[in-house]
């Protein structure tokens, strides 16, 4: 399981630790001062695992890791203490880097030497041969019942060692359990805009009327020539004129607007339902109890 700075696993974890965030706290072993946390390591599903302390006031500028188990953090001190954490552990351990790939097998490095530190063996510095820690790569040989025997990289799992890694109120105040939850909201962003104008367009039209010309047809008429007309009928003069008047229909062609259709513009509003689905973690408490201890919890 890959291991994560805790603001890099909760952006803003400030927000939920307020004054209480750890980091930058003096660490203590007994009344001497040690060094300082300077990081929180939390696990894939977001429970606190390690803290990163630099052991500047034994071994300068050597950073190693801290099982959260192991740590006792006093808000109104401003301290975390880490009680049973001894020179040579801090000797042993391998050092932290900041571009350090904590896998399992550097897990298992750092488990083993404070596996060699039993309850009995606190103190600081070297508290005699029980405090003294194995090397790094020697793995105490535990009983099976203890929870860190006969197990792999697949198959170990953090709860089994409760010693290094289970939290509870009173050594670990400021260290919150969370859950995430899916929360619905909405917010009214623009997502469009349409723009209404008119443009004029052009086209040909054609329009007929049907007009009348009149005209003058001149039609002679053959007569009988051979029939004498009265003597007087015929008056013979020059400058007789017949006039008729003529007229024709002239085209006239305009142009005129009429309203061809009405727009009118105006806004609906249509509704849909937005689901999302997404996994959500949420820690919990494990609580080991070995012998019959009375266990009282609080609600």
């Amino acid at each position: 399981m890959a291991l994560h700075k805790i603001r890099d696993f909760y952006p803003d974890y400030k927000t939920h630790f307020g004054d209480r965030d750890v980091k930058g706290l003096d660490l203590y072993a007994a009344n001497d001062k040690i060094g300082s946390v300077d990081d929180v390591l939390v696990d894939d599903e977001g429970q606190f695992r390690y803290l990163i302390v630099n052991t500047g006031g034994w071994i300068l500028g050597k950073k190693v890791l801290l099982p959260i188990g192991r740590a006792r953090i006093n808000n109104t001190e401003k301290r975390v203490y880490a009680d049973r954490l001894t020179k040579a552990q801090v000797e042993a351990l391998p050092e932290f880097t900041e571009d350090l790939n904590i896998d399992y097998e550097h897990e298992e490095q750092v488990r083993s030497v404070y596996r060699g530190a039993t309850p009995s063996a606190q103190g600081v510095g070297y508290a005699g041969a029980a405090s003294a820690p194995p090397t790094p790569n020697t793995l105490p040989t535990i009983g099976v019942e203890q929870g860190y025997a006969g197990y792999d990289r697949d198959s170990y799992a953090y709860g089994q060692e409760p010693d290094l890694y289970a939290l509870d109120e009173q050594n670990h105040p400021s260290l919150k359990l969370y859950e995430e939850r899916l929360v619905a909201g909405k917010t009214r962003q623009k997502s469009g805009e349409t723009v209404i104008s008119k443009q004029v367009e052009t086209e040909t039209a054609q329009a007929s009327v049907a007009i009348e010309k009149e005209r003058v047809t001149i039609e002679r008429i053959p007569v009988n020539s051979g029939t004498a007309v009265t003597p007087g009928e015929a008056n013979f003069q020059a400058g007789e004129v017949a006039r008729m008047e003529i007229y024709e229909e002239v085209p006239e062609f305009h142009k005129e607007a009429f309203v061809r259709e009405e727009v009118r513009v105006s806004k609906v509003v249509d509704k849909e339902t937005a689901t999302a689905e997404e996994t959500l973690r949420r820690e919990e408490l494990v609580v080991d109890n070995q012998g019959n201890p009375v266990v009282k919890n609080n609600p």
